[in-house]
């Protein structure tokens, strides 16, 4: 072959072939892979920069996961015809990689690191952000860069209580849960989660088992690195000489001790001013050339600070105990013309969330790779720079926000009722007016809140809680609801979201290369009782189940499902009769091609009313039926009443009244509304009404005589000229009162 570096190496992952191929494409990256995992192909490319950036303080790291559409066989929705910004679900996988990948690299390394993936053919039974996860650890471990991988990650699920390695299609869509596990050789790197209520046990026993499967795969993959691999290339270290650390922290100590001990975040910065102040002053002279590494030094101390009290006195800078939580408080209905709203409180942290209830032709149309093409439950967060005391203009969510909302979707997904049930498009907006510490586990409480006072009947209340984690060699340290100097300063955002009978929702970031067995159990049990403190000390007292009714300004929905050969009625000519019925019952309605029918107005009487037209026009009517009508067309033998849109009949003369009638004129006038009844259905469809039978029915009228007594009034014979002065068609409702 032309390619003489050309490689293959091939494994299985829950059942189906996974091949990696080397040494073909992309030869001027770094590292690079081309995976092959059934019908998915991604390529996946590690670049390391020759030099240094300068004037960082942090290691540049960027990881980006690209669909592009041709993967799946689309052309792109845009005007453009083309890819634009990744969508929400690329950026969630790009985050995915990225958070157990990370923890592995120098820290002090300031050199850019840009790791694509890229999706050239998506096969939904095999996941590309796994196959992608993968093929990133393979480009890393094979390159010259820096990396204490590998990493491997699979997809665990559970279908009829048996754990899946990366399910199918078919098995996702009947699995309890979805747990996207990576690890390293040894620990535990990330745990992404969403799922149905499952218990501490199915998700911890879950978790190993898909840390046992990704022993196997850190194996294959340490395999490709020791027969292809490249030298690790050296790199100028960031951090600041020992002595000058060392020196800081001895002059700094205790300053820097008596301005973190407060549980104020306001008070800890405005503290932390003049200890910055007096340090430069004293060793500014001293290292002239490396002022941006006296910052440093101060970083490092009150991180040196924090975890010494914790691990070696038990002491939280806001002076809780390590399992204490924050004090709390939930409130609902603080936006007035918001169809839903409550705010959860905890310490410093608040997040004001709303919903809003909009008709299924409101719902999210996703331009995407998979199968998934819209969704009517979407949950966005936003993370203002004045909730840190900060300012900085405003340009849109990042990737921590999408990330952010993601989760709180994730979490209330399971509990948000059928369509069927509850025929509303479902947007979510998560406000985070104060933030210190764990606000997407406050935007989750603030989210149930605001759903129950809006009516939505969710199936159970969900509540969120963070747990941290402070190591040091063998020794560690777990506390609940960390506050933001615990997660700067700590190991672990352990983030866990659930009801009373489960979990929903995990994510786990880390800064250490993983977590072993007994932690993440550890996490997962503390977790719990506060999620459970949470709900029934605080959330229910304040609302305790979903409103019965809906905000006065929430549309009222309603919906039915009619024969798909009916749908062209409904809708009528160029959109006529579906238009009509709008304009005249001031709604709107959303069909489908399944016949499914949604009725959106503010008024519900308006939605029942054009209900009923479609019903009418859909189906066939019964003899004994009772309508409203409206008088459309004078004959000298009777008048016409339609009874729905595009659905008329014929009141005879004789039938008009319950007294004698000489003239239609007498009683009728076009655009009068009148009750009738059905009395009759010819062989052709025509309706025959009666005036008369529904008067003597809903009204209690006494006739003057019987219509056998009456000469039965001239006009055309039946079949002749009238057959051009009706219209074909059928409905209605047999008995009750007339409607319309």
């Amino acid at each position: 072959m032309f390619f003489k570096d050309y490689r293959t190496y091939e494994t299985e992952i829950g059942g189906r072939p996974f091949v990696v191929e080397t040494g073909k494409m992309a030869q001027l990256a770094g590292g690079s892979c081309f995976v092959r995992y059934g019908e998915t192909n991604v390529l996946c490319t590690a670049t390391m920069s020759a030099k240094p950036r300068d004037g960082i303080d942090y290691f540049p790291l960027s990881v980006d996961f690209e669909e592009k559409l041709y993967a799946a066989g689309k052309i792109p929705g845009s005007f453009q015809r083309r890819e634009g910004r990744p969508s929400e679900k690329a950026v969630l996988a790009g985050r995915v990689i990225d958070r157990p990948i990370r923890p592995l690299f120098p820290k002090d390394m300031r050199n850019d690191v840009g790791v694509v993936a890229t999706v050239m053919s998506a096969d939904p039974g095999c996941a590309p952000d796994m196959a992608a996860m993968l093929g990133v650890s393979i480009a890393l471990s094979i390159s010259e860069i820096p990396w204490r991988g590998p990493v491997a990650g699979v997809t665990v699920g559970l279908v009829d209580g048996e754990y899946i390695i990366n399910p199918t299609a078919a098995q996702r869509q009947n699995s309890r849960m979805s747990v996207v596990v990576a690890s390293t050789s040894e620990l535990v790197a990330m745990i992404e989660a969403g799922a149905s209520e499952v218990t501490n046990d199915e998700m911890f026993n879950g978790i190993l088992f898909g840390h046992k499967e990704n022993q196997r795969l850190v194996e294959f993959i340490a395999g490709i690195q020791a027969d292809i691999g490249k030298a690790k290339i050296p790199f100028p270290s960031n951090d600041p000489p020992e002595e000058m650390y060392e020196a800081i922290k001895a002059f700094a100590i205790e300053d820097i001790k008596a301005a973190l001990d407060t549980d104020d975040k306001r008070v800890r910065d405005e503290r932390l001013k003049p200890v910055y102040e007096k340090v430069h002053a004293a060793f500014d002279a001293q290292y002239p050339e490396m002022l941006d590494k006296i910052e440093d030094c101060l970083y490092k101390t009150q991180k040196y600070v924090v975890r010494r009290w914790l691990l070696d006195e038990g002491k939280r800078v806001d002076g809780r105990g390590i399992d204490d939580i924050r004090p709390l408080c939930a409130e609902v209905d603080l936006l007035g013309r918001a169809h839903g709203s409550g705010m959860f409180t905890r310490g410093q942290t608040q997040v004001l969330t709303s919903t809003t209830l909009g008709p299924m032709s409101m719902d999210q149309l996703l331009d995407g790779i998979d199968e998934e093409t819209s969704k009517r439950y979407m949950h966005h967060y936003n993370f203002p720079s004045f909730s840190v005391g900060e300012t900085r203009p405003s340009r849109g969510p990042g990737r921590r926000e999408i990330g952010h909302g993601a989760l709180a979707e994730r979490a209330l997904l399971p509990m948000i009722p059928a369509v069927e049930d509850f025929p509303y498009a479902i947007r979510l907006v998560s406000e985070v007016v104060s933030s210190n510490g764990s606000t997407s586990q406050g935007a989750i409480c603030a989210s149930t809140l605001s759903l129950m006072a809006a009516g939505v009947p969710i199936k159970a209340p969900v509540a969120g809680i963070s747990c941290g984690l402070i190591t040091e060699g063998e020794r560690f340290m777990t506390m609940v609801d960390i506050q933001g100097l615990e997660d700067f300063f700590g190991d672990m955002d352990f983030k866990v979201a659930g009801t009373h009978a489960g979990i929903t929702a995990i994510q786990m970031d880390l800064k250490i290369d993983g977590l072993t067995p007994e932690i993440i159990q550890e996490a997962l049990d503390k977790t719990e009782k506060a999620r459970l403190y949470i709900l029934n000390d605080i959330m229910l007292p304040c609302i305790a189940e979903p409103r019965k009714e809906l905000s006065k300004w929430a549309p009222k929905m309603l919906i039915t499902v009619i024969p798909v050969d009916k749908i062209s009625e409904v809708i009528g000519k160029q959109g006529k009769v579906i238009q009509k019925i709008c304009a005249e019952c001031n709604c709107k309605i959303d069909v489908e091609e399944d016949g499914k029918i949604f009725i959106c107005s503010t008024d519900i009487e308006d939605a029942k009313r054009a209900l009923f037209m479609v019903e009418t026009i859909a189906n066939d009517p019964e003899i004994g039926a009772i309508y409203k009508g409206v008088v459309t067309r004078l004959m000298d033998f009777g008048a016409f009443v339609e009874i729905a849109p595009g659905k008329e009949g014929l009141v005879h003369i004789s039938r008009l009244d319950v007294k004698r009638t000489e003239r239609v004129t007498d009683v009728a006038a076009v655009g009068d509304e009148v009750i009738v009844k059905v009395i009759e259905i010819d062989d052709q469809g025509r309706l025959n009404l009666s005036r008369r039978d529904a008067l003597i029915e809903v009204e209690g009228l006494v006739p003057e005589n019987t219509i056998s007594d009456r000469p039965r009034p001239s006009g055309p014979p039946r079949g002749g000229d009238r057959r051009d002065d009706r219209r074909p068609g059928g409905g209605g409702r047999p008995g009750g009162p007339p409607r319309r």
